[in-house]
């Protein structure tokens, strides 16, 4: 091998080592995933106690009937007390005042939050419902309550949950739900509508949220 051939594959084999290293490392991080390190822990629910699912229209179940919703179904699915305070056309700002009155009424020991969808049709500004959502986890914190969050995809053909929201299960080590809405809203065969699940919709995502209940231990 020759002078110049030497300097040439060098380079070669130093980005294929550091191509390496950074799989290595990718991989490292999903198996820590896998063992239980991605979805943070919370406290059981027990039988007597109440769960929350707390937004829109999509808690509320539009487009199937009440006993059909996502809280519904969830319910059946988990064995626990689940109430449905889903308010359509709700945005972050609205929840974020309507909060308190849930509390009192219900008592939760876990909330799931599933808010910003109408914010984000409505083109309002990013940071302001990133920190009405903050508001909203902090104050369910404060009071000894769990979270849960389900990230809500941007209003596009090609999307996927805005990146805050995974951003602020992270700050505060909440379980996240960022991939069901996602998926459901880009599968025809579980939409009513442009924007609103079926019956088959709100299915999948109860189930997704049963499973993430599971793995964090609440149920």
């Amino acid at each position: 091998m020759t002078r110049s051939s030497i300097l040439i594959t060098r380079p070669f084999f130093i980005a294929r080592r550091a191509s390496r290293a950074a799989g290595a490392a990718l991989l490292a991080a999903g198996l820590l995933g896998g063992c239980g390190e991605r979805v943070p822990r919370v406290p059981a629910v027990g039988p007597s106690e109440v769960i929350v699912a707390f937004g829109d229209s999509l808690t509320y179940g539009t487009g199937a009937s009440e006993s059909e919703s996502y809280p519904a179904v969830l319910e059946q699915l988990i064995g626990r007390r689940v109430v449905g305070a889903g308010v359509p056309g709700e945005v972050t700002a609205q929840g974020l005042a309507r909060l308190p009155a849930v509390i009192e009424e219900y008592r939760p020991a876990l909330v799931i939050v599933c808010l910003g969808g109408n914010d984000l049709l409505r083109k309002v500004d990013e940071t302001q419902i990133r920190s009405n959502l903050r508001q909203i986890i902090i104050a369910l914190k404060g009071r000894g309550i769990s979270v849960v969050l389900v990230g809500v995809p941007r209003p596009a053909l090609l999307t996927s949950a805005a990146a805050f929201y995974g951003e602020l299960a992270q700050e505060y080590r909440l379980p996240y739900e960022g991939r069901v809405l996602n998926e459901v809203m880009h599968q025809l065969e579980l939409k009513a509508d442009l924007i609103h699940p079926n019956a088959k919709g709100y299915r999948r995502i109860a189930e997704a949220i049963a499973e993430l209940l599971k793995k964090a231990g609440a149920v």
